[in-house]
């Protein structure tokens, strides 16, 4: 049990838009990595054989196979260096921690389909690329109208103008 002061300190700092998801289910981890002066994100997908539950400190085990050999790594689910994570697959378990599925190779690691959150997750999924499209669509209108031109347009633009001025 928390003290009230604790709670209060971890309630600022556990995100809300964690997606449901629970062991057995594929996912995809979007991780931010910072590769010198760049930051870049870094997608690791795989299984969740483990949730250890805990307010800000929860965190969730991933499994996934790498040329034939397993790669597990823990996340903090609330850490500031993970973008977003996404459920791929709905998996359908009877266990709360999967390492067994360390000792098993080949088919023995399939973990069942759970056809009913599948479902709801695939709708969802749906709807979020509805969301971006439009917001995008929206984005684009908005640069057009207000007279601007992509990034792209406009060095073709200024390089058409640099070979008229050395033709002159």
């Amino acid at each position: 049990m928390l003290s009230p002061l604790m709670q209060i300190v971890e309630s600022g700092n556990v995100k809300s838009d964690i997606p449901e998801f629970q062991v057995g289910d594929r996912i995809e981890v979007h991780q931010k990595i910072l590769d010198g002066a760049k930051e870049r994100v870094q997608v690791f997908e795989g299984d969740v054989i483990a949730l250890n539950h805990g307010g800000a400190r929860e965190t969730m085990t991933v499994r996934r196979l790498v040329q034939g050999e397993g790669v597990e790594r823990i996340f903090a689910i609330h850490s500031p260096r993970i973008a977003k994570i996404v459920v791929k697959k709905a998996g359908m378990v009877r266990r709360a921690k999967l390492y067994y599925l360390r000792d098993r190779v080949g088919k023995a690691t399939k973990i069942r389909d759970d056809v009913k959150r599948q479902s709801q997750i695939d709708i969802s999924l749906k709807q979020a690329a509805e969301v971006a499209a439009k917001a995008a669509q929206e984005a684009a209108a908005a640069a057009t109208a207000a007279g601007g031109e992509s990034k792209s347009a406009k060095k073709k633009r200024e390089r058409k103008e640099a070979e008229a001025a050395k033709k002159k």
